[in-house]
């Protein structure tokens, strides 16, 4: 009875939702018909050039092998009595049912075998840029849309869980589908018991906006030492999301730990950009923004140097100010630089030279001519795609399958508190650095009349790669230390693009990677690296200390014009 009735009144709030969810569908205006940030026909395109450019040899031998293999593979299967596999290292196949159950494990393996042959088909086709880019992105983009993790009657965890609530999770995430569609962003909106909030539970370490213009406030966090390193420490974060990933909950802040550690700390945080913004370029970014910001940090700090650390974007943004400030006479103004993963040299862009098509680009210019940026739904889709299993179709796993609340993640939160981009910062990034990948050839790219050549820096630079990163590949990051002029420190952290960045000491997680040598490839770097526990963040400090010219007394933020993380980084666009 008490089953009975947990079932029903589970049926009946599942009835409630999706009820909701059909009227809010029902009653939302009908989207316009609007331009897209990419081209659609470019990718038939590159299917149908694709199919076409196999030679009937290749072809004939590509069915071989896989004939082979499937053989094979239902031998052992209907052998009673055979070895099961091994369980795969894929976190979409934790269950225990998928490998203690023959018919889930053997649909899991059969699976993963059409993965394997479908990939090894698109490399077999050969070539190379943008259009092998593109059809290795749709390949498995196919692959992880059809995974029997995403389907009830093939997912064991969503079976039993269908038993337990007598079909009502199914009825429920229906209703949460229907929620997704009515909102029309075109995303899986993730579903969290988390209740995050800047300026209270994240972005919460105690500082002061001591100076803002038109693209930027600039917080300076309250000293929590006596003394502090001569040399403020100045954050250049990336533009497609906030500043505060290095400002998380107390435990994983990177800020309060460099507070802690004795540094004055210095944060950029981007305006979130509207139709005002639109003709802000990388220009402006650099000129208006980074050496805006390094001025005024030196002023508040009463400092003749700053240490300039960034990430991502935010780190390609620093290189080419430090190539401008050295071809102004100015490069005394940086005591020091760190780029965490962050690419200069773009040769080597894996699933995301996709986008940089010729066909995308001219959509995309079009898309932004219209209103002047591209909006942070519009960037977290792409992400999102690039990282299908984690951003995509996890959720449509808990949310539409299992009805189940996401755990709470802090950097997840910040990673769907997005930003926009202004439409001349995207194209002269993408046509003036990405497509020609200026930065490595040394011309054709300039600031304020500056051409901008990495070689020129001498300012030390340490780059910092991460191992699992999905956005700048740790070995593409190690080819742009070869364009520095000055000297450059290696790091490899574990893990991945956000998660390896923050990465506290007191969690022991991850380790990472040092050696002095600079061979040619980051591969045979690796086979010659002394791998250490724990975090790089110790490692990185040592060498800024390395490179300080010693300790002064500490010094509160003065004329503050409000207390942070300031009203740029609240700014959310609908």
């Amino acid at each position: 009875m008490e089953s009975g009735e947990r079932i029903a009144a589970q049926w009946s709030a599942a009835l409630d939702k999706v009820s909701a969810a059909a009227q809010a569908a029902a009653t939302a205006p009908a989207a316009a018909a609007a331009t897209k940030p990419y081209d659609p026909l470019a990718l038939f395109k590159t299917m149908a050039e694709f199919a076409a450019g196999f030679r009937p040899e290749q072809l004939l031998q590509v069915q071989m092998d896989a004939a082979r293999e499937w053989t094979s593979f239902w031998t052992n299967a209907l052998t009673p009595g055979a070895t099961p596999t091994e369980k795969p290292r894929d976190r979409r196949f934790s269950h225990p049912e998928w490998q203690e159950q023959p018919y889930f494990r053997t649909l899991r393996d059969a699976y993963l075998l059409a993965s394997k042959q479908l990939r090894e088909t698109v490399r077999a086709a050969g070539g190379d840029g943008p259009n092998a880019a593109m059809m290795n992105f749709l390949a498995d983009q196919y692959l992880n849309a059809i995974a029997p993790t995403n389907f009830a009657m093939t997912n064991p965890e969503v079976v039993q869980r269908t038993i337990e609530t007598g079909g009502a999770n199914l009825a429920a995430g229906f209703g949460n589908l229907l929620e997704d569609v009515a909102a029309g962003k075109g995303i899986v909106r993730r579903r969290t018991d988390s209740d995050f909030v800047v300026g209270e539970t994240l972005a919460a370490t105690p500082g002061s906006v001591v100076f803002k213009n038109d693209l930027f406030q600039l917080i300076q966090y309250d000293p929590a030492t006596k003394d502090v390193a001569a040399e403020p420490l100045l954050y250049v974060p990336p533009l497609v999301n906030k500043y505060y990933m290095i400002d998380l909950q107390p435990k994983s802040s990177l800020v309060k730990w460099l507070v802690d550690q004795g540094r004055t700390v210095f944060v950029i945080s981007w305006v979130n950009p509207d139709e005002r913004h639109r003709d802000m370029g990388v220009e402006q970014y650099v000129l208006d923004g980074i050496v805006e910001a390094i001025g005024a940090a030196r002023e508040a700090a009463k400092a003749d140097k700053v240490d300039l650390f960034s990430f991502c974007l935010g780190g390609t943004l620093v290189a080419i100010t430090l190539a401008w400030l050295a071809a102004k006479g100015r490069a005394e103004e940086v005591n020091s630089a760190t780029l965490i993963g962050s690419m200069v040299d773009f040769a080597d862009m894996r699933d995301w030279s996709a986008f940089v098509h010729e066909a995308h680009l001219d959509a995309l210019e079009d898309h932004l001519a219209k209103r002047g940026f591209i909006d942070s739904t519009e960037l977290q889709q792409l992400f999102a795609a690039v990282r299908s299993n984690d951003l995509i179709w996890s959720s449509v796993v808990n949310h539409y399958l299992l009805d189940k609340p996401a755990p709470a993640s802090d950097l997840l939160h910040w990673f769907e508190d997005g930003a926009r981009i202004p439409a001349e910062f995207l194209k002269s990034y993408n046509r003036g650095l990405l497509a020609s990948n200026a930065l490595k050839a040394g011309v054709g790219f300039e600031v304020g009349g500056v051409v901008i050549d990495l070689g020129v820096i001498e300012t030390p630079v340490m780059v910092i790669a991460l191992k699992d990163d999905h956005v700048s590949a740790w070995e593409a990051v190690y080819d742009g230390t070869k364009l520095f002029g000055g000297p450059v420190q290696f790091i490899l952290g574990g893990s991945g693009h956000n998660a390896g960045v923050i990465n506290p000491p007191a969690a022991n997680k991850h380790g990472y990677w040092t050696s002095e040598a600079r061979p040619d490839s980051g591969a045979e770097w690796l086979e010659g690296a002394e791998r250490h526990e724990g975090s790089w963040w110790p490692a990185w400090t040592a060498w800024l200390d390395a490179h300080s010219s010693g300790k002064v007394k500490a010094r509160k933020p003065q004329n503050a014009i409000e207390a942070a993380p300031g009203s740029y980084v609240r700014v959310v666009h609908g």
